[in-house]
């Protein structure tokens, strides 16, 4: 499949802002990845549609929508290595779909690593959904994630079943970080063409993140939890991505798990590729999963 132009204008781009060379160190600068956050965009329309802004736990909630009746709920968990976020490319996703869409979304900046371990940041993902089913009905609620959003939001997935708790109506993972381990040996030959990630920064950054040097701890390795029963899910995998590995042993267990699975691949795609600017495939795919979110 012939890529587009955009295509190759934002991988331009990626190299020269270096993000590659920034996820090849080890310690990881995590102090210079978050001066890309974006706390709240200076856009005019989010401060028009923002709806009201809140705290559950140490997570910063912002409710952005266009009707402020609604009573459907899309939770946004960023991504950004557990180390940074959220980042401009978040709140124009987020944009989009409120335009589109006639949820409320809660865009959710919880604790980050190192000062947070993933279970103090579970914590507060699990309050949120806690908080969330306070208010809205679980089949009115959806998740999206991208990258280790989708991690915090298949491993929070993993915890409800077994405690019992409703689940949401469906999950929508943008290539999430499925095992921290990062021991797939097929890895290896995709760190030579991601042109965003490298598994020497990602893999300081989850050491960071997890207790005890746990990597298979399934609250950041969801890969080795149980997959039975999961809502309807929809998983957006990239192909030039480090992370693709191991997404395809995922799928693989959710496939034998029989759960309703919409399954996208991006040829030639890099990480996160339905969020990020300009890129015409990117548009495309961020048109998909509003259709997703509105079916």
């Amino acid at each position: 499949m012939k890529q587009s132009l955009t295509y190759y204008i934002i991988l331009l781009v990626i190299r020269l802002k270096g993000l590659k060379k920034d996820f090849s160190k080890d310690p990881i600068d995590f102090k210079k990845i978050r001066k890309g956050d974006v706390r709240f965009p200076k856009d005019k329309f989010f401060r028009r549609n923002k709806i009201r802004t809140f705290k559950i736990l140490d997570s910063l909630i912002t409710e952005i929508g266009l009707n402020h009746n609604s009573d459907k709920l899309l939770i946004f968990i960023h991504g950004g290595a557990f180390i940074s976020g959220p980042a401009q490319h978040h709140w124009d996703s987020v944009k989009k779909i409120a335009k589109q869409t006639k949820y409320k979304i809660w865009m959710c900046d919880y604790p980050k690593s190192p000062e947070n371990k993933i279970s103090e940041i579970s914590k507060n993902i699990d309050s949120i959904y806690d908080v969330a089913l306070e208010q809205f009905q679980p089949n009115k609620i959806s998740f999206i994630g991208d990258s280790v959003g989708g991690t915090l939001i298949a491993s929070l997935t993993q915890r409800l079943i077994i405690k019992g708790v409703k689940l949401p109506e469906k999950i929508i993972l943008i290539t999430p970080v499925m095992d921290a381990n990062m021991s797939n040996p097929d890895i290896e030959k995709i760190d030579d063409i991601d042109p965003m990630l490298s598994k020497i920064g990602v893999l300081s950054a989850k050491r960071m993140c997890v207790e005890n040097d746990d990597l298979k701890n399934v609250m950041i390795s969801p890969l080795f939890g149980n997959f039975n029963k999961f809502p309807r899910t929809i998983l957006f995998l990239a192909e030039n991505d480090i992370f693709y590995p191991d997404q395809k042993l995922a799928v693989k267990k959710i496939v034998d798990a029989k759960i309703n699975l919409e399954l996208i691949e991006g040829k030639n795609m890099p990480h996160i590729w339905p969020f990020l600017p300009v890129m015409k495939e990117a548009k495309t795919s961020l048109n998909e999963i509003i259709r997703i979110i509105n079916n």
